[in-house]
C-alpha cells in the first residue's frame, strides 16, 4: 500500500475546488449556475497586451528564460516599485508563473519544521496549505469582531507574536473580506516585526483594484525592507489569470534562496508571456482603470440588493470579494444554495472565519440581480 508524505497528508483539499466541481456537475446537467465563487475577473486580457504576446512569439521568445525572468521585465518590475516606495532593484526580482508560486516559493524558502506562521484571518486558503507543507505551525489572529479591520485588532496581533515568530503575512486588499489595512495598521506591524525580528509576507495582488482607501507597501516603511517579502502580479488588476505571471521581490539573501525553489521546480516563467507582462506594466493604465470603476459598480450594486433583503455586510474597500454573514454552518449553507438556489459561493470557514459565505462580484451586475433574487427566493437571504 503507497504511504503518502506527512507534508500532504496534513493539508486539506481546497474549499473551493470543491465549490467548482460541484457547480461543474449541475451544469453538466443542464443547470444554470451563477459563479460567484471564482476569484477571476470578467474582462478580457487588455489587447495591446495580447498583442504585445503574439509579436513576442513572432520574434521567436519562445525558448527557455533566464531563470529569475527575463531583464526587461524585472527592471520594469523594479521600476514600479521604485514609484510605490520600495528601493528593489532588478536583483531583488524573480519573475514567477503566477503569484501564488512565489507565495509558495517563499514559504520553502523561509519556514522549517515547527516555526510559528500568523495568519490574520479571514485568510486566503492557500496560505494555511502552504504553511502546512512546509512543516509551519499555525496561529491566527481573528478579525472577523474588528469588521476584517487589523488597525483594531493590533493588540490581539501583538498577544499572538513573540520572538519564536517565524514568519507574518499580510494581505491586503483582503481576499476574502475586501478590507484594505490603514497606515497606521501597517505601523503596527513594523513595530511588531522590528521588536521580535519577525519576516512579512506583503501579498499585494490586489493592489490596484481599490476603491479610494490609501494602499501601504509594508515593504516602503521604515525597518522594513530587510524584513518583507513583496508578492504580487498580473492576475487580477490586468485580467490575466490563465497567463500565470507574478513576482516576488525580497533582500537578495532571499531572493538567492528562493530562487533555489524557484530554478529546481518550474525553471521560469513562459518567455513570450513575460514579454506580455513588460506591456502590461508600462501601458495599461487606462484600461485598469476602467476595470476597477467597473468592479466598484458592481459591489456598490450587490450592497444595495443585500440591503434590500435586510441583509448588512461589510462594504469592501479593495479586491472583488465580499463576506456574507450566512448561518454558524457555512459549508452546508454554501452546498445547500448551490444545491437548490443554483448559487456558487464559498464558505468563510475556508478562511479561517466560519459564519460567512465568500461572494465575488467579478460577475456582471445581471448576473448578480440574479444570484441574489435566485438566494432570497429560496429563503437563504
Amino acid at each position: 500500500m503507497t504511504e503518502y508524505a506527512d507534508r500532504v497528508e496534513r493539508v486539506e483539499p481546497s474549499a473551493t475546488l470543491a465549490v467548482s466541481n460541484l457547480a461543474s456537475e449541475l451544469e453538466a446537467q443542464g443547470e444554470d449556475v451563477v459563479d460567484l465563487s471564482v476569484g477571476e475577473p470578467d474582462f478580457p486580457t487588455p489587447e495591446n497586451v495580447v498583442e504585445a504576446a503574439e509579436d513576442a512569439l513572432e520574434a521567436g521568445h519562445t525558448g527557455y528564460a533566464p531563470s529569475n525572468g527575463i531583464p526587461e521585465l524585472k527592471e520594469a518590475i523594479a521600476s514600479k516599485l521604485n514609484d510605490d516606495g520600495l528601493p528593489y532593484e532588478a536583483s531583488n526580482v524573480i519573475v514567477t508563473p503566477g503569484a501564488k508560486q512565489a507565495l509558495f516559493e517563499t514559504f520553502q524558502a523561509l519556514v522549517d519544521d515547527g516555526d510559528e506562521v500568523v495568519l490574520l484571518d479571514p485568510a486566503w486558503v492557500s496560505y494555511e496549505a502552504m504553511a502546512k507543507i512546509a512543516g509551519g505551525d499555525l496561529t491566527r489572529v481573528n478579525l472577523a469582531p474588528h469588521d476584517f479591520q487589523l488597525e483594531p485588532a493590533l493588540d490581539e496581533l501583538a498577544d499572538a507574536v513573540s520572538d519564536e515568530t517565524n514568519l507574518l503575512v499580510v494581505n491586503s486588499p483582503s481576499n476574502p473580506s475586501g478590507a484594505v489595512y490603514s497606515r497606521a495598521a501597517m505601523e503596527g506591524v513594523r513595530d511588531l516585526a522590528v521588536d521580535h525580528d519577525i519576516t512579512v509576507i506583503s501579498d499585494e495582488i490586489y493592489q490596484h483594484i481599490n476603491y479610494g482607501a490609501e494602499h501601504v507597501s509594508l515593504g516602503a516603511l521604515d525597518g522594513m525592507f530587510e524584513r518583507t517579502v513583496t508578492v504580487n502580479g498580473f492576475s487580477k488588476a490586468y485580467s490575466m489569470t490563465g497567463w500565470r505571471l507574478g513576482y516576488l521581490a525580497a533582500p537578495e539573501d532571499t531572493v538567492s534562496q528562493a530562487g533555489k525553489v524557484h530554478s529546481h521546480s518550474v525553471s521560469s516563467a513562459t518567455n513570450f508571456v513575460q514579454h506580455a507582462g513588460v506591456e502590461a506594466l508600462r501601458h495599461t493604465d487606462e484600461a485598469v482603470t476602467e476595470m476597477v470603476e467597473a468592479f466598484e459598480e458592481r459591489r456598490d450594486h450587490l450592497v444595495e440588493l443585500l440591503a434590500e433583503h435586510g441583509v448588512d455586510v461589510s462594504v469592501p474597500e479593495g479586491a472583488f470579494y465580499m463576506l456574507l454573514p450566512v448561518d454558524e454552518d457555512d459549508q452546508t449553507w454554501c452546498t445547500n444554495a448551490l444545491e437548490d438556489a443554483h448559487v456558487a459561493t464559498v464558505p468563510g470557514s475556508a478562511f479561517g472565519t466560519p459564519g460567512y459565505a465568500r461572494v465575488s462580484y467579478a460577475a456582471s451586475k445581471d448576473r448578480i440581480e440574479e444570484a441574489v433574487e435566485r438566494l432570497a427566493a429560496e429563503g437563504y437571504l
